[in-house]
C-alpha cells in the first residue's frame, strides 16, 4: 500500500510539463467560450417560473412526460417544497405572455386526471438575467482581489500571485467545461465555481504555510527542494480532504436530483481541478518568481541576526 506520509516526489522538477498542460487546458476552454458560449439557464437569459400544486404526491418524471411532447419539452421541472409541489422554469418565450404559458401547462397537465392548481407565475425578463451575470462576474472579482491582498499580507507577493493565477486556471477550466459539453450554466453553477475558488484556495494556503515552516527548518535546502519537501508533507492531507469531497459531490449527483447536477458537476470539475493547481500551479509559479527563504523569515529584531530566529 502507498505510503503518502513517506513520499519524495520531485513536483517542482516537472512544473515545465504541468505549466504546459494547464496552458492546453485554458486555451481550449478559452476558445470554446468564445466559439460556442455557455449554455445559459433561465437565471440568465429570462424565462417564465411557474409554481403549481398537486392534490397528492407526484412525480417528477410524469410531470416531465405530461409536457415533454409540447413546446415546453426544455423546461426545468423540480419539487418546490413537498413532494406535490412543483415549479416549472421555462426559457423565455416572447410570443407569449406569462398568462398564456402557465394557462397551457395547466391544461396539459390536467389531462393526465389529476387534480393541479396554478400559485404563482413569476416573469423575469432579460434585463434582470443580464444583471445576474454581471453580479456574478462582479462577485468573482471581487472574490479573487480579496484573496490576492490576504495571501500578500500573510505570505508575500510572489505568493499571492501564484495563488490568483491558480484560482484564475481553476474557473476558467471549470467553466469552459461546461461550454464544451454545452451544459446548462446557472447561478447554482456559479455558486458552484466560487466555492470552488474557496477550495483551491484552502487547499493552496495550507501547502504554503508548510512552505514557510520547512523555509524556516531547512536553512541549506534549496527553494525548489524545500517545496517539494513542503507538498510532499501535505499530499496525505490534499488527496484524502480531496477524496472525501468527491465522495460528498459524487453522491449530490447521483441522488441528489437533476435540479442539482450542474452544481455536482462543477464542483467534481472544480475540486479535481483545484487539486492539481494547489500542488502544480500555485507554489510553481511562486519558485520561479524567485521566492527565497528571506522572503518569508519573520522581521529581524534589532542585533539579532535572521538565522538567530526561531
Amino acid at each position: 500500500m502507498l505510503d503518502l506520509n513517506n513520499l519524495n516526489i520531485d513536483f517542482m522538477g516537472g512544473r515545465r510539463k504541468a505549466y504546459i498542460v494547464s496552458a492546453i487546458m485554458i486555451i481550449v476552454s478559452l476558445l470554446s467560450m468564445a466559439v460556442r458560449g455557455l449554455n445559459l439557464g433561465i437565471d440568465f437569459t429570462g424565462g417564465t417560473l411557474v409554481e403549481l400544486s398537486y392534490s397528492e404526491s407526484v412525480d417528477l418524471a410524469e410531470v416531465r412526460n405530461a409536457i415533454s411532447g409540447s413546446a415546453y419539452s426544455d423546461a426545468v421541472v423540480q419539487y418546490f417544497g413537498s413532494s406535490s409541489e412543483i415549479m416549472i422554469r421555462i426559457p423565455l418565450r416572447t410570443e407569449l405572455s406569462s398568462a398564456q404559458i402557465s394557462n397551457e401547462l395547466l391544461e396539459l397537465l390536467r389531462e393526465s386526471g389529476r387534480e393541479v392548481q396554478l400559485h404563482r407565475v413569476d416573469f423575469v425578463g432579460p434585463q434582470v438575467g443580464e444583471d445576474l451575470r454581471e453580479g456574478a462576474i462582479l462577485a468573482t472579482l471581487i472574490a479573487m482581489g480579496l484573496i490576492l491582498i490576504y495571501v500578500a499580507m500573510r505570505f508575500q507577493m510572489r505568493f499571492s500571485v501564484g495563488a490568483n493565477v491558480a484560482l484564475l486556471h481553476d474557473p476558467i477550466i471549470t467553466i469552459g467545461f461546461f461550454s464544451i459539453l454545452g451544459l446548462e450554466f446557472d447561478l447554482t453553477v456559479v455558486a458552484a465555481v466560487l466555492a470552488v475558488i474557496g477550495y483551491s484556495i484552502n487547499d493552496t494556503i495550507v501547502i504554503f504555510d508548510r512552505i514557510r515552516e520547512v523555509f524556516r527548518k531547512q536553512r541549506k535546502a534549496s527553494p525548489s527542494e524545500v517545496m517539494n519537501m513542503a507538498i510532499n508533507q501535505t499530499l496525505s492531507r490534499t488527496t484524502m480532504t480531496s477524496w472525501a469531497t468527491l465522495l460528498v459531490v459524487i453522491a449530490l449527483f447521483f441522488f441528489g436530483g437533476r435540479v442539482i447536477h450542474g452544481f455536482s458537476i462543477a464542483l467534481i470539475v472544480g475540486v479535481l481541478v483545484g487539486t492539481y493547481s494547489s500542488i502544480f500551479v500555485a507554489s510553481a509559479l511562486a519558485l520561479d518568481l524567485g521566492v527565497t527563504r528571506k522572503d518569508l523569515m519573520p522581521v529581524e529584531k534589532e542585533g539579532q541576526p535572521v538565522d538567530d530566529l526561531p
